[in-house]
């Protein structure tokens, strides 16, 4: 099955939109084969703000109107905790946020822009796609990750290069409580890297410290910079150190 086929047969759907290159790609995709595609963002502690950015930024450039939820994602206690199945529970509350508005808004399918280079294995959030009946495009027409890439690019999308980009609760050790205020200082100083040039890196946590991992050809400046780097983070964990392996990218 091809995209337009799929949109062919499904030309009213609303869109789990997250700004990120394969939703992007989702989106423009379902305008160009005439379908009526309409995107909703949830706005979270989760997703930083430059995210936010971007997905409204597409939706401008594409002459599309967005729908911005806000979501209090610690909510259900089972993501609080960020036991093993944390995102089971968090895919569960964000999907389910937007089909009841989806539905009042007389949509009633979702699509979400998991795409064929997803291991489906027994990863909580597949699980919980699943079980809301949600329903991937990407994934189904059997479109992996490089290629979505060159579409988009081909496009003429901003986003086809952009790099992966999973939440900010996936940085806090599993078994580790999440709270607002952690987030926000990953965020801080993901934000500040940023801003110093660096790109596709990670800041983790557990136990207060923090752990950056950054792609290999980055190691060398962001060790030159572990001082500055150590003072400027230094105000929000206890100690902060860099990976020395590094960080393997998937792209």
């Amino acid at each position: 099955m091809t995209l337009q086929e799929f949109f062919g047969r499904h030309p009213h759907c609303a869109l789990a939109f997250s700004g990120g290159v394969d939703s992007a790609y989702l989106l423009y995709a379902g305008r160009e084969y005439g379908a009526e595609l309409r995107p909703y963002y949830v706005k979270s502690q989760f997703q930083p703000d430059f995210e936010y950015r971007d997905a409204m930024r597409l939706c401008r450039e594409l002459g599309v109107e967005a729908t911005v939820l806000p979501l209090d994602a610690l909510c259900p206690e089972a993501v609080r905790r960020n036991g093993p199945d944390r995102c089971y529970h968090c895919k569960i509350n964000i999907m389910s946020t937007i089909i009841a508005r989806a539905a009042g808004d007389g949509f009633s399918v979702l699509l979400d822009g998991t795409n064929a280079s997803d291991d489906s294995g027994d990863r909580p959030g597949m699980r919980a796609l699943g079980e809301l009946g949600v329903l991937s495009p990407l994934r189904l027409c059997g479109l992996t990750k490089p290629e979505i890439r060159r579409l988009s690019r081909e496009a003429g999308l901003f986003t086809w290069d952009k790099p992966a980009y999973a939440c900010l609760a996936t940085r806090i050790k599993t078994g580790e409580p999440i709270s607002s205020e952690r987030l926000a200082s990953i965020e801080r100083g993901e934000d500040w890297l940023f801003s110093r040039g660096f790109t596709d890196f990670r800041v983790r946590t557990a136990g207060g410290r923090a752990l950056l991992q950054f792609p290999g050809e980055q190691l060398p400046r962001a060790q030159a910079l572990l001082p500055e780097i150590q003072k400027r983070l230094g105000a929000d964990f206890t100690a902060v150190e860099i990976d020395p392996e590094g960080r393997k990218t998937a792209r």
